[in-house]
């Protein structure tokens, strides 16, 4: 038990110094990707096609050149995933992940 309660210790004093480490822009590019793939699930969920969410995609106004691209392809992979998540726990999984890819390649 002991050993336990030292490894969430060490745990919780290590992610805040990994989140220090990633730079800004990546944080904004993980953010952004997360509630892409929310809003994805979230058009899943609500049973509009994968067509209607491209046709909705190529409506949006993005700032920069790669966000569009990205957002297909993010909405891409979450209508072929068989998952029934909700958005939230989407857009959580999916930061997570990116962050922890991004520190992994550091």
């Amino acid at each position: 038990m002991r050993n336990l309660v030292i490894s969430f210790a060490l745990a919780s004093i290590a992610i805040p110094v990994e989140a220090k480490e990633l730079m800004p822009n990546d944080r904004y590019m993980c953010s952004w990707g997360a509630g892409t793939a929310a809003r994805a699930q979230e058009l899943k969920l609500q049973g509009v096609s994968l067509y209607a969410a491209r046709q909705k995609i190529q409506g949006y106004k993005f700032n920069k050149a790669w966000m569009r691209m990205m957002a297909m392809g993010i909405t891409e992979q979450t209508y072929d995933s068989q998952s029934r998540f909700k958005p939230e726990a989407i857009r959580k999984s999916f930061y997570e992940d990116c962050v922890r890819y991004k520190l992994a390649r550091k």
